[in-house]
């Protein structure tokens, strides 16, 4: 197992940084279209698809470039995430509408979806760009949060609706907490790197639906999908259950999300539930961890029983994450608690998720035998295992 004196140290946690960056770079840089190559088989690095760029990588990408630049891993980080604000203006946005386009091949549009989830993710990398002085980064944070709350925000509800049309028009009644959830994250970054209160504001009051208001309808667990006026759809999918998006159950990997962005809130708010619901979020995701061969099950029942049982690389960097986090805001006598997890999901994801390349897998068979994930455009270019050693990092410090 990792001890103490690695995964604690911050030296070591920079470098799992490093690796992931440097297993995408410079492969990543797609010097026909601008923009990224996301498509990278995790094992050897090669690229399956040269021309898909899918709006949710390329701000990834922005965002996972601009923690680089911050962390100074190498001089082409910063760079790098100028060309993904570039290219997320330039061919993503449609500049009569403002709004962002899903998925493009080269710069071409395929799909002109206008994606709450998407656009969230858009406001994320502005404002990470922001942080490291790319230009018009700032702006642009402005720009897209008054885009998002004339588009996506449902007032009446105090959420965000989930997809429309390329013209702005409903495309489906569903409501997800999924882009909620992003949008929460989003905006918390956003805030972070302006210091608005507007955007804390709005990340706290998504927050405070989801995680307290609905949840108490279903004991305190999230559950994924909703009516369009909000009310839980326990029926939607259900003959779906391992739908890559938008799957039936209960997610242990969304409650260890949850509970991070709330402890994460918690530095910036005295709310007193931010810190009760993180530490209830993060124990409900740990009923989800398989105790034969570790890892978290992708779904559960309302039972609490498994229905998806494959692993996924993401649950465990969240868990990390939200291990990290809560361990700086709870009281002493509990960090180290959180620390132990902390532990515990690195030496599982360095037995079976860190690829030789420093990436991570994104996906196993519950016994953690490989699953190749070469399919389609959406895929996360090392988002989520930098995003829990960049939260290791802030927490540490």
């Amino acid at each position: 197992m990792t001890g103490h004196s690695t995964a604690r140290d911050a030296s070591w946690v920079s470098k799992q940084i490093r690796d992931v960056l440097q297993f995408y770079y410079p492969a990543c840089i797609d010097d026909e279209y601008g923009g990224f190559v996301a498509q990278l088989d995790e094992r050897d690095g090669h690229v399956y698809d040269a021309d898909s760029k899918h709006l949710v990588a390329t701000a990834r990408f922005v965002v996972n470039f601009s923690r680089g630049a911050r962390l100074n891993v190498s001089d082409w980080c910063e760079p790098a995430a100028e060309r993904g604000v570039s290219f997320l203006v330039d061919h993503h946005r449609d500049a009569e509408t403002g709004g962002y386009r899903w998925l493009l091949s080269g710069t071409d549009p395929v799909d002109e979806r206008r994606s709450c989830y998407g656009h969230a993710f858009v406001l994320l990398a502005y404002a990470d760009a922001a942080e490291i002085g790319v230009s018009g980064a700032e702006a642009r944070i402005a720009e897209t949060f008054e885009l998002i709350d004339d588009r996506f925000w449902e007032e009446a509800h105090g959420l965000c609706r989930s997809e429309l049309d390329a013209d702005w028009n409903p495309v489906e009644s569903y409501r997800g907490q999924n882009a909620n959830m992003h949008m929460c994250e989003a905006m918390l970054g956003a805030y972070e790197a302006t210091g608005e209160q507007r955007y804390l504001y709005r990340a706290l009051a998504i927050a405070q639906r989801m995680t307290v208001d609905l949840a108490e309808e279903t004991g305190g667990r999230i559950w994924e999908h909703y009516t369009e006026s909000w009310e839980h759809d326990f029926d939607y999918n259900r003959d779906k259950p391992d739908d890559q998006f938008r799957p039936w159950g209960y997610q242990p990997g969304h409650h260890a999300e949850w509970a991070k962005l709330t402890a994460m809130l918690s530095r910036h708010s005295d709310e007193p539930w931010l810190r009760r619901r993180g530490i209830e979020l993060f124990d409900a995701a740990l009923d989800g961890w398989d105790d034969e061969y570790g890892g978290f099950y992708y779904t559960l029942d309302r039972d609490g029983e498994p229905v998806v049982d494959d692993k996924y690389g993401w649950p465990v960097a969240e868990a990390i994450g939200a291990a990290t986090a809560l361990s700086d805001v709870v009281d002493e006598s509990d960090e180290e608690r959180y620390l132990e997890w902390y532990d515990r999901l690195w030496a599982y994801a360095e037995a079976n998720l860190v690829a030789p390349g420093g990436n991570w897998y994104a996906k196993l068979t519950r016994e953690n035998e490989y699953v190749d994930a070469n399919e389609g455009p959406a895929v996360e270019p090392g988002y989520h295992p930098i995003g829990a050693c960049w939260e290791a990092l802030r927490s540490f410090d």
